[in-house]
C-alpha cells in the first residue's frame, strides 16, 4: 500500500467514528432562501441584514443544545467565525460543517476585485507564493487535483482555528460532476478533506441513488451523504420509492434536508414521517425565532429521546 493510501486509510478509520449531533441548524433563512415563499425569502433577507441578528439565532439555538451550524461559506458566516474566534468561551464546543463552494461570493469579488483581487482574497494563510505555483504548476500540468484542493483551501480560510468536524461539498457542484461522469473529482475531495483537515467529506444531492452509486465506483465507503427527504417527494430525484429503497439497503450515514418541504409539512407530523421511515444520522433545518427551535427541539427529543 502507498503512503497516501495508508494515510487514507488511518484517515477513514479516524473520522468514521466521529458522530453526528441530531440537530444541525442550516443557514438559508440568513440569506433569503426560500424555496417555497420568495416573499418570506425577501423577509428574511432584510432581517438578517446585521450578523448580530443571524448570532442572536445561532445563540439560541446553543441554548436549546444546538451546537453546530451547516453552513455557506458566505461572506457574512466569515463574520460570525470572528465573533466566535473572539468568544472562545461561549463556543469552546461549537462545529460548523461549511457546505463549498459558494459560487456567487467568487463571481462578485471577480466583478468587485477583478480577477487577481479575487484570486488574492481567497488564498489561503499558507501565502501567495506557495499558492500560486501550485495553481500554476496545476493549470500548466491541466492538474486538475491541484486546482480542486486549492479552492477547497480557499474556502477553509475563514474557518481556520475553529471546529470543522465535517466538510460537505455543494450540491451544484455534486450534481454537475454525477452529470459530466466526473467521478475522480469526488475522490479527490475526499483526499483532501480526510487528510489536509482531519475532517470527514460530506456530499449534498439532489439525486441520493445516484451519487452513492458513483461514491461506491470510486471507493468512498460509507459517506455522510446530505439529500432532501420528506414525506411528499420535494425535490427528491427519483422519487421517494428509490430514497426509501436507498436508505434500507445501502451503507451511508444519511443527513435529511428540506424535511419540512419548506413550510409545506407541519413539523410534527414531518418528523414523525422522518423518525419512522427515514432512519437518519442528522436533520438540518432552518429556523429564525425562538419559538421555532424551541418547537423542533422538543419534537425531537419525544420522538428520538
Amino acid at each position: 500500500m502507498s503512503e497516501t493510501s495508508e494515510l487514507a486509510t488511518m484517515a477513514d478509520a479516524e473520522t468514521a467514528a466521529r458522530p453526528l449531533d441530531l440537530l444541525l441548524l442550516g443557514d438559508n433563512q440568513f440569506f433569503g432562501i426560500n424555496h417555497m415563499s420568495e416573499e418570506k425569502a425577501r423577509a428574511q433577507a432584510i432581517r438578517f441584514q446585521d450578523t448580530s441578528a443571524i448570532i442572536d439565532v445561532i445563540d439560541i439555538a446553543l441554548d436549546h443544545g444546538i451546537r453546530t451550524l451547516m453552513c455557506t461559506t458566505h461572506d457574512r458566516i466569515g463574520e460570525v467565525c470572528d465573533h466566535m474566534r473572539a468568544n472562545p468561551e461561549r463556543y469552546a464546543d461549537y462545529r460548523f460543517y461549511p457546505c463549498m463552494p459558494y459560487a456567487h461570493k467568487y463571481a462578485n469579488a471577480v466583478t468587485d476585485n477583478g480577477m487577481l483581487g479575487a484570486v488574492r482574497q481567497f488564498l489561503p494563510e499558507e501565502g501567495l507564493l506557495n499558492a500560486a505555483l501550485r495553481g500554476g504548476k496545476s493549470f500548466m500540468r491541466k492538474d486538475i487535483e491541484g486546482i480542486i484542493t486549492l479552492l477547497i483551501d480557499a474556502e477553509m480560510k475563514m474557518f481556520q482555528g475553529l471546529n470543522t468536524p465535517v466538510v460537505f461539498l455543494q450540491n451544484v457542484v455534486v450534481d454537475l460532476m454525477l452529470g459530466l461522469g466526473f467521478d475522480e473529482a469526488f475522490a479527490i475531495f475526499d483526499r483532501h478533506v480526510r487528510e489536509r483537515y482531519g475532517a470527514e467529506p460530506g456530499f449534498i444531492t439532489m439525486n441520493l441513488p445516484m451519487l452513492l452509486d458513483t461514491l461506491d465506483r470510486v471507493g468512498i465507503r460509507n459517506p455522510i451523504v446530505c439529500a432532501n427527504i420528506n414525506e411528499i417527494g420535494f425535490r427528491m430525484s427519483g422519487g421517494i420509492a428509490a430514497y426509501e429503497q436507498a436508505l434500507r439497503e445501502r451503507e451511508f450515514r444519511p443527513v435529511a434536508m428540506s424535511v419540512f418541504a419548506s413550510g409545506a409539512i407541519p413539523p410534527q407530523r414531518a418528523l414523525r414521517w422522518i423518525h419512522d421511515h427515514a432512519q437518519v444520522e442528522a436533520i438540518v433545518f432552518g429556523a429564525s425565532s425562538r419559538a421555532s427551535i424551541a418547537s423542533t427541539t422538543e419534537i425531537v427529543r419525544d420522538l428520538w429521546g
